[in-house]
C-alpha cells in the first residue's frame, strides 16, 4: 500500500470519530493512542477534569530535553444547519478531494503523521520526535493551555514545535492571537412603563457594546511598525448579544459575546483595560445606584496566544529544510502555535490544506496536499539531526 493510499484510509478512520468540540473526544484520541503505541511510542493521555476530554502527548526516541513535537488538535466545528452533499462524518473521495468534517482542520495532518509513525521511529533514534495532539482547540484552545502547563512541570520538553493547521504547506511563522469573551448583564425588571424602577440590562449592553466600539476605533488607528497583517491592526468584532423578554418589560438580563484578535500585547491591555475601568468608572455605579444587585460577569472563554515572528527560530528553519520554502508569512487566524511559544519553543505552523475550506460544509484535503505533508515528513531523515 502507497503511503498516500494508507493515509487516506487513516484519514477516513479519523473522520468517522464525530469529535465536535461539545462532544468527547477519548475515541479519537484512544485510536492515535494505539497507532503511536504500535511502533513504540511512549503515549501519554492526559484527561481534564471533566474525564470526557483528553490531550495526548507521545514521545518516540529518547526521553530527554530537547526534540521535535509535531502537534494538531483533535476537535473540530459542528456540522449544524450546513448542506453537505455527502455525508460529513463519512470520508467522500471525488477529483481528488477527500470531503469531511475535519479533513483540512486538521485531521489530514494527524492521518500524515501516523501513516508515517515507523519512519519517524526510525529517525528519532537520533533525536526525539513528539507527538501533543489536543482537545477544545475551537472553542479556546482549551487543551493547548492545559498541555504547557503540563509541560512546564516536565523536565523532557521538546525545542522546537510544527502546528499542523492547514496552511497549503506555507511556513507561518507569525499570527495574531485570538481573545473570546462572554459578557452577562443582570439588571432588574420592571414594568416599561416606570423605566426609573429598573435597571434595563440589554441597555447598559449596548452601552458596553458602544465602548467596544471606540476601543476599536483606536486599535485601528495604531497599527504596529512593520505589521505584515492584513488587516494591520488588531481587530474587534461583537458575535452576538441576547436579552430581554417582551416590548413592555424592562430588560433583567443580557448576554454579549465579543473577541478581539491583537497584533502585540499591548493591544488586548487597551482593549481589557479599557471596558474594565468603563464598567468599574461609569456602567456598575449608575446600574448598582438603582439594584444594588445589578452585575456585569465576563467569561474568559479562551485567551489564544499570538505567535510572534522572531529572528532566531530554529522551528521555521527546519521547516525550511523541509518544505523548500524560502520565506516565511504570518496569518490572521490563531493557533496553538503561540502557546508553545510562550514556554519557550520555538514554534512555526505548517500544514496540508486551506484554511479557506475550514469550518464549511463539503470541507475537502485534496489529495496532493496531504502527499505534501506526507513528502515531508520523509525529509525529515535528512533533516533532523
Amino acid at each position: 500500500m502507497s503511503d498516500l493510499a494508507a493515509a487516506r484510509d487513516i484519514l477516513a478512520d479519523l473522520v468517522a470519530f464525530p469529535s465536535v468540540s461539545s462532544e468527547s473526544n477519548l475515541p479519537v484520541i484512544a485510536y492515535i493512542a494505539d497507532r503511536l503505541s504500535d511502533c513504540g511510542a511512549r503515549v501519554e493521555i492526559l484527561t481534564d477534569a471533566t474525564g470526557s476530554k483528553a490531550n495526548l502527548f507521545a514521545t518516540l526516541g529518547d526521553d530527554r530535553p530537547g526534540g521535535l513535537m509535531l502537534s494538531g488538535h483533535s476537535d473540530v466545528v459542528p456540522v449544524d444547519d450546513q448542506n453537505w452533499t455527502s455525508d460529513p462524518f463519512t470520508l467522500a473521495e471525488r477529483d481528488g478531494k477527500f470531503f469531511g468534517r475535519g479533513t483540512c482542520d486538521m485531521k489530514g495532518f494527524i492521518a500524515a503523521c501516523l501513516a508515517k509513525r515507523e519512519v519517524l521511529a526510525e529517525i528519532a533514534a537520533s533525536k526525539p520526535i513528539h507527538f501533543a495532539f489536543t482537545h477544545d482547540e475551537e472553542v479556546g484552545c482549551i487543551g493547548a493551555r492545559a498541555l504547557t502547563e503540563w509541560l512546564v512541570a516536565r523536565e523532557a520538553r521538546p525545542a522546537l514545535a510544527i502546528v499542523g493547521e492547514p496552511t497549503m504547506m506555507r511556513v507561518i511563522e507569525g499570527h495574531k492571537g485570538c481573545c473570546e469573551y462572554t459578557v452577562t448583564f443582570t439588571g432588574r425588571s420592571g414594568h416599561s412603563s416606570a423605566p426609573e424602577a429598573g435597571v434595563n440590562a440589554v441597555e447598559y449592553a449596548a452601552r458596553y457594546i458602544a465602548r467596544l466600539m471606540e476601543l476599536r476605533e483606536r486599535l485601528m488607528a495604531r497599527v504596529p511598525e512593520g505589521s505584515r497583517y492584513q488587516p494591520p491592526y488588531a481587530t474587534l468584532n461583537v458575535g452576538g448579544l441576547e436579552g430581554g423578554l417582551s416590548h413592555n418589560v424592562i430588560a433583567p438580563r443580557a448576554v454579549l459575546r465579543w473577541e478581539t484578535r491583537p497584533v502585540i500585547a499591548e493591544d488586548l491591555s487597551l482593549v481589557k483595560d479599557g471596558i474594565a475601568d468603563y464598567c468599574t468608572r461609569d456602567l456598575l455605579p449608575a446600574m448598582r445606584a438603582v439594584a444594588p444587585e445589578a452585575d456585569i460577569e465576563t467569561q474568559v472563554i479562551g485567551e489564544a496566544a499570538a505567535l510572534f515572528p522572531k529572528n532566531q527560530n530554529a522551528a521555521r528553519d527546519l521547516a525550511f529544510r523541509l518544505t523548500g520554502e524560502q520565506s516565511a508569512d504570518v496569518v490572521p487566524f490563531g493557533t496553538e502555535a503561540g502557546f508553545f511559544q510562550e514556554i519557550g519553543m520555538d514554534a512555526v505552523v505548517c500544514g496540508p490544506g486551506s484554511i479557506d475550506q475550514a469550518h464549511k460544509p463539503d470541507e475537502y484535503l485534496s489529495a496532493d496536499q496531504l502527499g505534501q505533508c506526507l513528502a515531508m515528513l520523509d525529509r525529515l531523515a535528512g533533516a533532523w539531526r
